[in-house]
């Protein structure tokens, strides 16, 4: 059972998504919310496995609501539907974080079609990434995407590569000491950058 997030303030296309994905292709528990800021509520009460929403609304915005989301949550997907798709809203979307979309109108097996694209595309992501995980404390650091994630209030802080691999280095040697030489190959690739030497 996929739990979906729909964020629409157009009533009847609320119903009839809703009604679609539920009763007709089945397979999902849809929850709605009618606006940004509604649907910020449902999202931090519900914890949906993806986010469905419009842009344009009352109240607050697709726009505005995805940015809060995006503050402490990088994994749940997030796709907007909406007829707001010239390249400028296109781009602001991608850049708060948004994963893809799709123009209205638009019918609920197109809708479903999409869904699955994105889950698999995550659930792809997260079997390749297993081994680039360090756990030390109460944080997770992604090596591949250069996240840390701070497992007790869900935030996560986007790093530099060289955060990363630092961070990576020290967690993998506990208690030990590095010598500075190790930390400039490893993770700045050579001894004799001067710039490298000077951040160290």
């Amino acid at each position: 059972m996929i739990k979906l997030l729909l964020v629409e303030d157009d009533v009847n296309l609320c119903y009839i998504v809703q009604a679609g994905l539920q009763d007709v292709i089945g397979g999902y528990e849809v929850i709605t919310a009618e606006n940004g800021l509604e649907g910020l509520h449902a999202w931090e009460e519900h914890k949906p496995d993806i986010i469905i929403s419009d842009i344009d609304m009352p109240e607050m915005d697709g726009f505005e609501m995805v940015r809060r989301i995006r503050e402490t949550d990088g994994e749940t997907p997030i796709l907007f539907a909406s007829a707001m798709t010239s390249p400028k809203d296109v781009k602001h979307g991608y850049e708060l974080g948004v994963n893809n979309y799709v123009k209205k109108p638009f019918v609920p097996e197109e809708i479903d079609a999409h869904i699955h694209a994105i889950l698999k595309m995550k659930e792809g992501a997260r079997s390749r990434s297993v081994e680039g995980h360090c756990r030390f404390g109460h944080y997770t650091l992604d090596t591949v995407h250069a996240t840390l994630r701070d497992d007790n209030t869900g935030k996560i802080r986007v790093l530099t590569t060289t955060e990363a691999k630092i961070l990576q280095l020290l967690a993998e040697n506990k208690n030990e000491v590095i010598r500075r030489e190790a930390i400039l190959s490893r993770c700045w690739n050579t001894e004799d950058d001067f710039f490298a030497s000077r951040s160290l």
